[in-house]
């Protein structure tokens, strides 16, 4: 496949990454966007959990689908926690900070 047929990506010049101008300061983007994260992961869970089941159940017809589906959701849910985890972290220097 010739270079030139790949679309470039959004975000990315040839001199570097060109990060977004903030939208709000209000923290509603935030708020949806770590909605979305969890809703996301709540939807993986529950497709690793139904592959799962016809696994179990013999009505698998395909083992690739389901170990993808189970490593994703495995991997959205470390990141979760990650993020999660930053943010107590975060919450907790802001905490510690003098007035």
């Amino acid at each position: 496949m010739p270079l030139s047929s790949i679309p470039p990506i959004q975000g990315v010049t040839g001199t570097g990454y060109l990060p977004a101008a903030p939208q709000s300061t209000n923290g509603a983007e935030f708020a949806t966007s770590l909605t979305g994260a969890v809703d996301n992961l709540q939807q993986l869970q529950s497709t690793s959990n139904e592959l799962a089941i016809q696994a179990v159940t013999g009505d698998l017809t395909d083992i690739h689908n389901a170990t993808l589906a189970s490593t994703r959701a495995a991997v959205t849910l470390e990141l979760v926690a990650a993020v999660r985890n930053k943010g107590v972290d975060a919450f907790n220097e802001i905490m510690r900070m003098q007035a």
